[in-house]
C-alpha cells in the first residue's frame, strides 16, 4: 500500500537579556477562569516527563556537544497529532504525553498555551496541506480551535522556510532542504521566547574565564559576572547537585542544575530532575557573586529514533491517523531545531566590585557542565530543557590539571584576571564553598565552632 507522508517539524528559539514582547493571541476568554493551578501544574509535570524522557534518549556528540529541546513545542505537536489518531496510535501518543489519566488534556494544554503566550512567549502553529489532499474538516477545525494551527497550502519548500523564519524572528533559516516525494501534510510548531533578566548583568564585567568540560579538558568562554547578585539557590546533598534560579521579568525563570564532580553526573541528575520539587526547595534570595557563561548554541535533530525507543515506532510504520484523512498516512520524521542565546544585553550598570567580592559573599559559578530549564513559574512548565557540556563548541579545548579539592582550593587566595583577561580559577573552586560552609555552621552546635573561630580570629 502506498502511504502519504506526514512531517512534524518543531522549531524553537529563545534569547535571554532582551525586552519582553507584549504580543498576545486572541483565544478562549475564559481560560484564566477555568484553568486551575492544579490543572496547570499537572500539564506542566506531563510536559516535564516527556522532555526528560527525550533527553535520556538523545545523544550529544563532537558536532553537537549540547542538547537543547523544547518539551512544550514537542508536546504541542504530538498533542495536535493525537487529535487525528485512533485506537492504539492515540493510546500510545497520550501515553507518551503522560495524558492517559488526565481529564480534558487537550483543553487544559490549549489554555496553558494561551496563558504562556501572554508572558513573552510567541507560539505559532501551521498545518500545511498538499492541494487536493483529502482531509477531515473536523480535524482541521479542532487543530485550529485548540492549538491555533492555521491551515495553509503546501506549495513549496521556500514558502515553508519563509514562514519558519518569520515565526522564529529570523533565527531559524533554510530549515528544510527537501521534502519526501509523497508528502501530504506537515504539522509545524514554533516557539520563540525573549525576556529581560530581573537582575541584569553589566557587559563591562564580562571576562574570559575557564569552563571545565571534564577533569582533564577545559575551554575559554565569555563569563558574565554579577556581584551582590540576588540569587535563590540550594545544595541538594542527597543528589549531589547545586541548583539556582535566575528569574526573568514576567514570571519566567532559568533553572540551572549543576552536579558536583565528586557526587554525581549529568545523566543521573537529569534522571532525577523534578521541577516541582525544585521550586519547593528554593528559599529567599541571597546576595551572591555569580558567574554565568555567555553563549549562543544551536541544536537540530530528527526525533524519530528517540521517539521510537520510547514506544512510538508505529508512527513511522503503520499508524491509525484516520481522523486526519481516510487514506493511509505515516509520519516520515519529527524534525526539531532549537537555538539558545544567553547574553547580558540591556544590562544596567552594577557594582564595580565583581572580582574583589568573590571571597566576601557566597559564589555560584557555572563553570562545569550543567542542566538547564526555562520554566513558567506558575505552572512549572518547561518551555526549554537541555544539557550544556561545552558552551563554546567552536573554540579549541585545552588540557587542564586535575580539579583541586574544595579544601585545597579554599585555602588559596582569590585569583585576579591575568594579562589576557582569563580568570585563573579551578573547577568548582568557588562553587557553593562559602555557602555550604555557612549552612554547615548554621546547623552545627556553637560549642563545636568556638575553637575554630578563635583560630580564624573571628
Amino acid at each position: 500500500m502506498k502511504h502519504c507522508l506526514l512531517v512534524l517539524i518543531l522549531l524553537c528559539f529563545f534569547r535571554f537579556g532582551l525586552m519582553a514582547s507584549n504580543e498576545t493571541d486572541d483565544g478562549k476568554g475564559n481560560c484564566n477562569d477555568v484553568l486551575s493551578l492544579e490543572a496547570q501544574r499537572a500539564v506542566g509535570g506531563a510536559v516535564t516527563k516527556l522532555g526528560l524522557a527525550l533527553l535520556e534518549k538523545l545523544q550529544s556528540g563532537s558536532e553537537q556537544p549540547n542538547i537543547i529541546i523544547s518539551p512544550l513545542s514537542i508536546s504541542l505537536a504530538l498533542a495536535e497529532l493525537a487529535l487525528g489518531a485512533r485506537n492504539k496510535t492515540e493510546e500510545k501518543l497520550l501515553e507518551i504525553l503522560q495524558a492517559k489519566d488526565m481529564p480534558n488534556f487537550h483543553e487544559t494544554l490549549s489554555c496553558l498555551q494561551e496563558q504562556l503566550t501572554a508572558k513573552a512567549v510567541k507560539m505559532a502553529s501551521r498545518l500545511y496541506l498538499l492541494p487536493g489532499f483529502r482531509v477531515n474538516q473536523d480535524f482541521v477545525d479542532r487543530a485550529l480551535n485548540l492549538y491555533k494551527s492555521e491551515p495553509a497550502h503546501l506549495t513549496s519548500i521556500e514558502e515553508v522556510n519563509r514562514w519558519v523564519e518569520e515565526a522564529t524572528k529570523g533565527h531559524i533559516t533554510n530549515f528544510i532542504s527537501s521534502l519526501p516525494p509523497n508528502v501530504a501534510l506537515m504539522l509545524i510548531n514554533a516557539i520563540h521566547f525573549k525576556g529581560e533578566w530581573q537582575s541584569r548583568f553589566d557587559s563591562k564585567f564580562t571576562v574570559k574565564d575557564i569552563f571545565y568540560i571534564d577533569k582533564k579538558t577545559s575551554v575559554k568562554v565569555d563569563m558574565m559576572m554579577g556581584s551582590k547578585y540576588p540569587l535563590s539557590m540550594f545544595v541538594d546533598r542527597k543528589d549531589g547537585t547545586q541548583v539556582a534560579r535566575f528569574p526573568f521579568q514576567g514570571n519566567m525563570s532559568l533553572l540551572v542544575v549543576m552536579p558536583m564532580p565528586v557526587h554525581g553526573n549529568l545523566s543521573n541528575a537529569a534522571a532525577k530532575l523534578n521541577i516541582s520539587d525544585l521550586y519547593k526547595q528554593f528559599q529567599s534570595e541571597k546576595s551572591m557573586h555569580v558567574k554565568l557563561p555567555k553563549f549562543k548554541l544551536e541544536f537540530k535533530q530528527d526525533l524519530q529514533q528517540a521517539l521510537t525507543s520510547m514506544g512510538l515506532g508505529l508512527l513511522f510504520t503503520g499508524p491509525d491517523l484516520s481522523r486526519i484523512s481516510p487514506g493511509a498516512l505515516v509520519v516520515s520524521g519529527v524534525q526539531h531545531a532549537s537555538n539558545m542565546e544567553l547574553s547580558e544585553e540591556g544590562a544596567e550598570a552594577s557594582a564595580a566590585t565583581a572580582v574583589t567580592l568573590v571571597r566576601t559573599v557566597p559564589t555560584f559559578a557555572v563553570n562545569m557542565p550543567f542542566i538547564f530549564a526555562l520554566v513558567d513559574d506558575t505552572s512549572y512548565t518547561p518551555l526549554f530543557l537541555g544539557i550544556v557540556t561545552n558552551p563554546n563548541p567552536g573554540a579549541t579545548t585545552e588540557q587542564s590539571d586535575d580539579p583541586k579539592t574544595e579544601t585545597e582550593s579554599s585555602m588559596k587566595p582569590s585569583k585576579v584576571p591575568l594579562s589576557d583577561g582569563t580568570l585563573n580559577d579551578g573547577p568548582h573552586r568557588e562553587n557553593m564553598l562559602s555557602y555550604m560552609l555557612n549552612m554547615w555552621k548554621d546547623t552545627v552546635p556553637q560549642q563545636f565552632l568556638g575553637h575554630q573561630e578563635m583560630e580564624d580570629g573571628n
